[in-house]
């Protein structure tokens, strides 16, 4: 796990800490689970919430650990200006990762899925929140591994599907060489994100 802090923003705000899961083996339960904790009340619904407070997001879909902290940034920035578009600082996150403007489609395509097996968690929260890495483990049944290990995971044809890019002119001259195209769609990719609440 790792963890960032900004320090001029709001302290609720201002550390961000961001683990990868692979071999995740309860996806399902996991979706089902948070589902579940949105509706609960009371007590046990508080207290549910609050164990899957984090973003859980299907790392197919990132680029890379900028591409992931520009999307984080722009999520935090909306709730600390009250301009959310979705309920949580977190499921914001998976809205600002989506091209679209669809808050279903951002969860259904960058949130758990009942076949993801790598998964990236993050959770907003202020720099006196302890024992993060163990509440994240204790929700994801997968394997703890390094940010580094990102691009092994990456779906980059996804990516291009859902950002529109198979016919991207700048990727063209690029095609014969897999790490130079990579580097272009990451850099496109992390522009959307970084623009996306300027468009919306």
């Amino acid at each position: 796990m790792q963890s960032f802090r900004y320090h001029h923003l709001p302290s609720e705000l201002s550390t961000v800490h961001v683990a990868l899961f692979t071999n995740v083996a309860n996806s399902a339960a996991l979706r089902s689970r948070i589902v579940r904790a949105s509706q609960l009340e009371g007590p046990d619904g508080d207290a549910e919430r609050e164990a899957v407070n984090f973003a859980f997001i299907d790392a197919c879909l990132i680029c890379s650990l900028l591409h992931l902290q520009t999307a984080v940034y722009q999520a935090i920035l909306a709730q600390a200006q009250g301009s959310l578009r979705t309920k949580t600082v977190h499921s914001e996150i998976l809205w600002t990762l989506n091209p679209t403007n669809n808050i279903t489609e951002a969860i259904r395509r960058y949130g758990v899925g009942d076949a993801t097996t790598s998964l990236i968690v993050v959770r907003i929260a202020s720099p006196d929140l302890d024992n993060v890495e163990q509440r994240m483990s204790s929700v994801v049944d997968g394997t703890l591994v390094s940010l580094d290990d990102l691009s092994k995971v990456t779906d980059w044809a996804s990516v291009k599907k859902y950002y529109k890019l198979n016919g991207e002119p700048a990727l063209k001259d690029a095609a014969k060489d897999p790490e130079r195209e990579r580097v272009i769609v990451d850099e496109i990719v992390t522009s959307s994100v970084a623009m996306k609440s300027v468009m919306a």
